[in-house]
C-alpha cells in the first residue's frame, strides 16, 4: 500500500511538469502571428514619428517643445453635410456611421462655442464631427492638444484633400 501511495505521488508530480514544447509552440504562434500583423500593416497616410534622442535638464527647469512636424495627419477626402466648410487642416472629435449621431455631438459643441461641422468620408461611410478648422497645421495642433487635455482624449488631425 506504502509503494502504491509514493507511484501515485510520483505520477502526480510528474504528470504537472509543464512541456516546453507546449510553451514553445505558443511562441511559435505568437511570433507568426506578429510577423503577419507587420506584414500587412499599413499607415493609412499617417506620418511616422522621428524619435529624437533625450537631453536631461535639471528637475527647475521647464521646457515646452511644439514640434508639429512630428504629429501625424491621416489624409481624408471629405464632403461637409452640416457647416461652413473645411480648411487644410480639421481636428476631429467624433466619427459615427450614424449621422444622427455626429449631428448630435457637432451641436453639442456648438453650444459650447465651438464652431464644429459634418463631413462625410465616402470611402468608408464615416460622418466626422470636426470641431475646428485651420488653414495651418501649427494652429490645429495647439487645438488638438487642447480638445485631448479636455473631455476628447481621442481628437486627431485630418488633413482635407479636397
Amino acid at each position: 500500500m506504502l509503494v502504491c501511495a509514493g507511484l501515485a505521488v510520483a505520477l502526480a508530480f510528474t504528470s504537472c511538469k509543464s512541456s516546453e514544447s507546449a510553451y514553445r509552440k505558443a511562441y511559435d504562434k505568437a511570433k507568426a502571428q506578429e510577423e503577419a500583423n507587420l506584414a500587412n500593416n499599413t499607415n493609412y497616410g499617417e506620418e511616422t514619428p522621428v524619435v529624437s534622442p533625450v537631453q536631461t535638464r535639471p528637475s527647475t527647469e521647464t521646457v515646452v517643445v511644439d514640434n508639429v512636424d512630428n504629429v501625424s495627419v491621416r489624409p481624408e477626402k471629405l464632403q461637409v453635410v452640416d457647416g461652413a466648410g473645411l480648411k487644410n487642416f480639421s481636428v476631429v472629435v467624433g466619427s459615427f456611421s450614424v449621422k444622427a449621431n455626429a449631428v448630435g455631438l457637432a451641436q453639442r459643441l456648438r453650444n459650447a462655442g465651438y464652431p464644429a461641422q459634418v463631413a462625410f468620408n465616402s470611402n468608408n461611410n464615416m460622418y466626422r464631427v470636426v470641431a475646428t478648422t485651420y488653414d495651418d497645421k501649427a494652429s490645429a495642433v495647439r487645438s488638438r492638444n487642447d480638445f485631448r487635455a479636455g473631455e476628447y482624449a481621442d481628437a486627431w488631425l485630418l488633413f482635407n484633400q479636397q
